[in-house]
C-alpha cells in the first residue's frame, strides 16, 4: 500500500474521531482534528501525483474520505441546527450528479478533470467548515458560510456539466 493510500486511511480514521470529539463539546480538539484530516488530502494527492503513487483505491478513496469528511461537519451543524439541511442536500446532490457524470465519462474511456472551481469549492467549503468549527455562537457567520458553499457548490457543478454536457450523449 502507497503512502498516499495510507494518507487517506489515516482521513478516514479520523472522521470517526472528528465526530466523537466534536460532539461531545470540544471545539478546539475538534477544529485540530478536522485541519489534520484535511491536510492530509492536499499531502496526499501531492504524494500521489509527485511519487507517482496514484492507484485505483486512492482514485476511488479519496474522493470518498473527501465527501465524508465534509458531510460528517456539516450533518452535525445540521443537527445543532446551525446548517439547514437543504444546504446539505445542495452539496450532495451535485456530488453524487458530478460523481455519476464521471462514471459515465469513466464508462466511455473518458477521464474528467476537475476544474478550478471545484477546487475554489472545496478549498472554502474546507475554510468555511473550520470558521464554523472555531466560532460557536456567531449566527451570522454560519450563515455567510452555508451560502458561500451552496453557491461555490451550485456554481462549480454547472460547470462542470456546461463543461462535460457531451459525455451524457445529449449534444454539445
Amino acid at each position: 500500500m502507497t503512502t498516499a493510500s495510507k494518507l487517506t486511511l489515516l482521513r478516514v480514521a479520523l472522521i470517526p474521531v472528528f465526530m466523537a470529539v466534536f460532539l461531545l463539546g470540544s471545539h478546539w480538539v475538534a477544529l485540530a482534528v478536522f485541519i489534520l484530516a484535511s491536510v492530509t488530502d492536499f499531502v496526499d494527492g501531492y504524494i500521489a501525483r509527485h511519487y507517482n503513487q496514484v492507484s485505483d483505491f486512492g482514485k476511488f478513496l479519496d474522493p470518498l474520505a473527501d465527501k465524508l469528511l465534509v458531510f460528517s461537519a456539516m450533518l452535525i451543524f445540521v443537527q445543532w441546527g446551525r446548517m439547514a439541511a437543504w444546504a446539505v442536500m445542495v452539496v450532495l446532490a451535485r456530488e453524487l450528479a458530478v460523481s455519476g457524470l464521471r462514471m459515465v465519462a469513466a464508462s466511455n474511456g473518458t477521464v474528467l478533470a476537475a476544474g478550478w472551481s471545484g477546487k475554489i469549492k472545496t478549498a472554502s467549503t474546507m475554510v468555511g467548515l473550520c470558521a464554523m468549527i472555531a466560532f460557536p455562537g456567531y449566527p451570522l457567520l454560519d450563515t455567510v458560510v452555508v451560502w458561500v458553499i451552496v453557491v461555490t457548490t451550485v456554481v462549480s457543478g454547472v460547470e462542470y456539466f456546461v463543461k462535460n454536457w457531451k459525455c451524457l450523449g445529449l449534444g454539445g
